[in-house]
């Protein structure tokens, strides 16, 4: 038995451009924590679920996507990012937060078309908020009472848009749908060892725990990697498989990886290639003539960095 116990996204609720996404964190019958708060009654060995789930108003941030309707919101989209979210590269290169939002709101626009059989002139936004109790600075309400339309409004509000057109450009020019999430952010509530149970308990011979609730030396949370690390470990520690489980890669401490991340960010430009003043100009020039014939020089090239 492979037991999934606990779940981030447990109780999540979805709102619509006219409805707000519901609170509704009362842990229900037959769900993940449930099911986790019954097996660990049995035996302390089996963690402490309820280190994780007892106060969602700790836990809980709500996103929300924002799908472009016209070309109206595009421009502000662009004069934050610098890039035309149109071109198929990258857009925001990672998260906005805008630092002086109530509800610490951030946006991010990924590659587009982000879907399959999304249209090539709609844009996804992806917006969330961590503060969802706290009110607006447009729309002077908690985000958690809010319909799509009125998020979408406090996003285009920090976007920049005119306060006399957001309401229509809310309105007309995208739909919301917005998502509470009441344990989103659980498995990062303070525990300590053996809150959390082994994958495979001491002693256990047929069942086993994964996901971000089950205890593995190899990887940190809130990783994709960590729930995939916890099923091959699981899996074949009891079915006597003859198989590592691949380790974290270590990229953040490979100058190559972060070197070649780097230009990837820059959609492929050199460093060279950067707008700067004379000055620096000058600089770079000085600088790339005293590595010239060098391993350095070497490594920055084969990595597109100049």
């Amino acid at each position: 038995v492979f037991i999934t116990n606990g779940g981030c996204v447990e109780n999540s609720t979805l709102g619509s451009q006219d409805t707000p996404a519901e609170f509704k964190p009362e842990i229900k019958e037959g769900g993940g924590w449930d099911l986790w708060r019954k097996i660990a009654a049995q035996d302390p060995s089996f963690g402490h679920p309820d280190k994780f789930c007892y106060d969602p108003e700790l836990s809980n941030w709500m996103s929300a996507t924002v799908t472009t309707l016209d070309q109206r919101i595009v421009p502000y989209i662009k004069k934050i990012c610098k890039r035309d979210p149109f071109s198929g590269k990258v857009v925001t290169g990672g998260i906005v937060t805008v630092t002086d939002s109530n509800w610490l709101l951030s946006w991010t626009l990924n590659r587009q078309q982000q879907f399959r059989d999304q249209p090539k002139d709609q844009l996804c936004v992806w917006v969330y908020s961590l503060f969802t109790d706290k009110p607006g600075n447009y729309i002077k309400k908690p985000m958690r009472d809010c319909t799509g339309k009125e998020i979408c409004m406090e996003w285009l509000y920090h976007l920049g848009v005119p306060e006399d057109q957001i309401e229509d450009m809310a309105t007309n020019s995208a739909n919301t749908v917005p998502c509470m999430m009441p344990y989103i952010d659980a498995f990062f509530m303070p525990r300590a060892a053996g809150d959390r149970p082994d994958i495979v308990p001491e002693g256990a011979v047929n069942f086993a725990f994964l996901g971000q609730f089950a205890e593995t030396a190899r990887d940190t949370i809130f990783t994709t990697e960590y729930s995939i690390r916890t099923g091959m470990e699981a899996v074949y520690t009891l079915l006597n498989v003859d198989r590592g489980v691949p380790e974290v890669w270590g990229s953040v401490y490979d100058i190559r990886c972060l070197l070649d991340a780097t230009v990837k960010l820059r959609d492929g430009r050199k460093i060279t290639d950067m707008e700067m003043p004379l000055v620096g100009k000058l600089a770079m020039k000085e600088a790339l003539k005293k590595i010239e014939g060098t391993e350095v020089e070497k490594l920055l090239k084969e990595y597109n960095v100049i």
